[in-house]
């Protein structure tokens, strides 16, 4: 198959009208369509009729949007692995025959977005369970300066610095599906008897989540009527109202302080971007050494790198570790642009 970056991933088989398998499109519809998992920019706009994923992201999708979709968990040629990103994220195994009989087959792998790392109440992704001969990777996190803590290293920092401010209000700032979550978690298990307040958009996640898990997952924040008198509660906004006139003025009237959780904090440019007292590179994707380490796992034939520092990335691959790998650019339309 013919993989190309165009309105999502496409995987296209040679003769086929329409692409085998289109994955994380916005409109795009293959004969198989596959959405990694529930954030707004993997999502469809409008969904076709059937779409592969998680019974989670069918969940948080709907909740998110208001429109749902009918799915199912595989397909045929078509497996779904944990991809340990979000609640129902989803890596997808593609199996190519050219032959009735399964002879010249082909395994790729689509990553999506994927972090290797258990976190909190979330299983990382697996890849020494994966085999593929073509791996087609997120490397948002693709230079050597992003490289992390460990996850316990870096929860227990987020848990003192909470208890060692325990006697102002904390505004914490995430995605609202995924590091919301996890900071909800990571509160609550720092500081049990402080409130906890949300915004409307998390709280709805939170419910979607905890309806999609059975109940397995439950998040206690509260969705907040104002942020007035506050004492020593912990509010947890997305991250995009960091730099609001109203968040700003609330920080300020309450005598709180802000932080800020992103793999981007390894740049001490997040802090100011934010205007964040402090920041955490708290994040839902792998660093430098744990893409290398999937992709060394996995050990594939080709590899074909996507979104952040794809380029720089793919050139590592190539002159430090022997392996044959391009970044996918838009609406390339041959092999030979590739390579």
């Amino acid at each position: 198959m013919t993989v190309r970056y165009r309105d999502g991933i496409h995987f296209e088989r040679e003769g086929d009208s329409e692409p085998h398998v289109v994955a994380d499109a916005r409109s795009a519809v293959g004969t198989v369509n596959v959405v990694s998992h529930a954030h707004a920019d993997h999502t469809f706009r409008s969904a076709p009729e059937t779409v592969v994923c998680s019974a989670e992201t069918a969940a948080i999708a709907e909740a998110r949007t208001g429109t749902g979709f009918e799915f199912v968990d595989a397909a045929p040629g078509i497996e779904l692995v944990p991809a340990g990103h979000v609640v129902g994220s989803r890596a997808a195994i593609i199996d190519r025959e050219d032959a009735s009989d399964g002879t010249d087959s082909q395994r790729y792998c689509y990553t999506g977005d994927f972090s290797t790392r258990d976190r909190c109440y979330l299983e990382g992704f697996d890849p020494h369970a994966v085999d593929a001969d073509v791996l087609v990777m997120e490397t948002t996190y693709g230079l050597p300066e992003y490289r992390f803590p460990t996850q316990e290293t870096l929860e227990a920092e987020i848990s003192d610095w909470i208890g060692d401010n325990d006697d102002r209000p904390l505004f914490l700032f995430g995605y609202s599906l995924g590091r919301a979550q996890k900071l909800q978690w990571i509160a609550r298990s720092a500081s049990t008897d402080r409130e906890t307040l949300v915004s409307d958009s998390i709280h709805d996640v939170n419910r979607a989540i905890e309806t999609a898990t059975d109940g397995r997952l439950e998040f206690l924040g509260r969705p907040y009527d104002t942020l007035r008198n506050l004492t020593d509660e912990i509010v947890i906004l997305p991250s995009n109202q960091a730099r609001a006139d109203w968040v700003e003025a609330a920080v300020a009237r309450e005598n709180a302080l802000k932080a800020g959780f992103s793999g981007w904090a390894v740049d001490s440019s997040f802090r100011y971007r934010g205007n964040y007292d402090v920041t955490f590179p708290l994040t839902d994707h792998c660093d430098f050494d744990e893409l290398v380490a999937t992709v060394r796992a996995i050990d594939p034939e080709v590899v074909y790198t996507t979104h952040g520092f794809d380029e720089a990335f793919a050139d590592v691959l190539e002159t430090e570790f022997g392996y044959r790998a391009r970044p996918l650019k838009r609406d390339q339309t041959t092999l030979e642009e590739f390579w």
